[in-house]
């Protein structure tokens, strides 16, 4: 058994049409690689009915990783949620404490990262380091480059 991640509504039927997406149209393509390579010829020898094949075992691996994945996902009812600290879901606006910066970013799940759109899972650095604050405490967070410090200027949802 996976562990448990929580998404947005959003993020989990994006999931979902992906894994439809694999196993009808993604299966369906392989299937005529497949087919393709067969009909050149002797298959001891048939280099692209060999990558054919393996092709389809990455894509059947990915399937049943994306399968897992949604087995053990929960939505998260954002009504239900503390706002008086930093969690899944929080919109939080922290200040970089040396050069003062101010960044905005949402906590996510990992499949629902993006930093282009301000969106850091709870499982980075960054993420971890913010889990459970409330506004106007400082975060020290140990990132690759060493250790930065953030004050909590604001939680939302």
């Amino acid at each position: 058994m996976g562990k448990i991640s929580y998404y947005t509504e959003e993020g989990l039927n994006r999931l979902k049409a992906e894994l439809n997406e694999l196993k009808t149209k993604g299966r369906a393509a392989i299937a005529h690689q497949i087919a393709e390579a067969r009909d050149k010829g002797d298959l001891s020898e048939n280099a692209e009915y060999d990558a054919a094949k393996d092709a389809q075992g990455l894509h059947e691996l990915k399937i049943s990783k994306l399968e897992d994945v949604l087995s053990n996902a929960r939505i998260l009812d954002e009504s239900t949620i503390d706002t008086s600290q930093v969690s899944v879901l929080s919109k939080v606006k922290i200040r970089n404490k040396k050069n003062g910066a101010e960044m905005n970013y949402t906590l996510v799940s990992e499949e629902e990262a993006d930093l282009k759109a301000g969106r850091i899972s709870v499982s980075s650095p960054i993420g971890k380091g913010l889990l459970g604050k409330r506004v106007g405490d400082v975060a020290q967070i140990t990132v690759p480059a060493g250790v930065l410090e953030f004050d909590v200027v604001d939680i939302s949802r």
